[in-house]
C-alpha cells in the first residue's frame, strides 16, 4: 500500500484521485468517482470533494494509498 502525505488536515477525494496520477484531469477525476470506480476505507464514495484526513484508505482499480 502506498502513503501519500497531506500538507493540511484534510484532502478532497477528487483532488487526492488526480494527484495519484490515476487519471489526467479533474474532469476524469470526477467521472471515476460519479460512476463508482473509486472505494474510502472499502466503500464506494460518490461524493466527489468528501473530505478525507489522515488514516484514510482510498481503493482505486487495485491500487491502494493511505494518507498520512
Amino acid at each position: 500500500m502506498d502513503k501519500f502525505e497531506i500538507n493540511k488536515d484534510i484532502i478532497q477525494l477528487n483532488q487526492l484521485v488526480k494527484a495519484m496520477g490515476w487519471c489526467e484531469s479533474g474532469s476524469m477525476a470526477n467521472s471515476l468517482i460519479d460512476e463508482g470506480y473509486v472505494k474510502v476505507n472499502g466503500t464506494v464514495e460518490f461524493r466527489r470533494r468528501n473530505k478525507l484526513g489522515k488514516g484514510t484508505i482510498v481503493e482505486f482499480e487495485g491500487n491502494k494509498v493511505e494518507l498520512v
